[in-house]
């Protein structure tokens, strides 16, 4: 397997006259959980909506499992699981049914569903409605569904957008769990930074399109600390949070 999971090579895209990417190079290392981070409208969503090939850059640019996009789409998304922003559901149906149909639809194997459900932590509550979850519980079947068929890699676009801190805490705990005790790669699209460095392994900042860093989150931490030391002549300076690092990267920017 390549040591990186996903790779763009100078990513760019327009919606019409107005660009929204400019040559974003990705490199996903296998195993990692993986926060791509940015404020609103940065160019998260629509680097994700190019990975799983639901639009499309010129040229031969995005790479998952070594393999192009664009030439092995359905080989590569059968390997992927993707949830982007609320996931699609029938409240009017059990937990269960809901994801009974996901298989189907997914042509996955037989016992899925309960191992998706055990691996979410939702096995008591399968059999209620949806209408009845909670808004975290509905994040976790989302992400149930995203697992279906065994996926070795997970793309989730902002998580935990809406969820109170339980259900933050929840999620967190949940992406951790998948990727430590079943081996998942997971991307992971965020804006919420405080959240995100108590899970991450690797990190990538986006701002208004261009891409600021990429790396391990302690490469980050000390590289940033070694220059804020040097513009303040302290070096004793605290080591910075991921919120600190992101404003000064973003701050020319914004």
């Amino acid at each position: 397997m390549t040591s990186h999971i996903v790779q763009t090579d100078r990513l760019s895209y327009s919606y019409g006259d107005r660009p929204v990417l400019h040559e974003v190079s990705l490199q996903v290392p296998t195993g990692s959980v993986f926060g791509f981070l940015g404020p609103n409208g940065s160019g998260k969503t629509t680097t994700i909506r190019l990975l799983l090939g639901l639009i499309h850059a010129r040229g031969h640019r995005i790479k998952l499992f070594g393999h192009e996009i664009r030439r092995h789409r359905l080989p590569i998304l059968r390997r992927v699981g993707a949830l982007i922003e609320t996931p699609t559901l029938y409240p009017h149906l059990s937990g269960w049914q809901n994801l009974e149909i996901g298989r189907l639809a997914r042509n996955a194997k037989r016992g899925q569903v309960e191992k998706v459900l055990e691996m979410v932590g939702l096995t008591r509550d399968a059999s209620r409605k949806v209408s009845s979850y909670s808004l975290g519980m509905r994040q976790r079947l989302g992400i149930a569904l995203a697992l279906l068929g065994d996926p070795e890699l997970l793309i989730l676009d902002e998580p935990t957008n809406g969820l109170d801190p339980g259900g933050i805490r929840e999620i967190r705990t949940l992406l951790v769990g998948l990727s430590q005790s079943y081996g998942k790669t997971i991307l992971i699209s965020s804006h919420l930074l405080a959240e995100m460095e108590k899970m991450v392994t690797h990190v990538a900042i986006i701002n208004a399109g261009y891409l600021l860093f990429q790396g391990s989150i302690d490469h980050l931490r000390a590289d940033q600390h070694d220059r804020m030391s040097d513009i303040s002549n302290d070096p004793s300076y605290a080591i910075p949070t991921l919120e600190d690092i992101f404003l000064n990267l973003t701050n020319p920017l914004i």
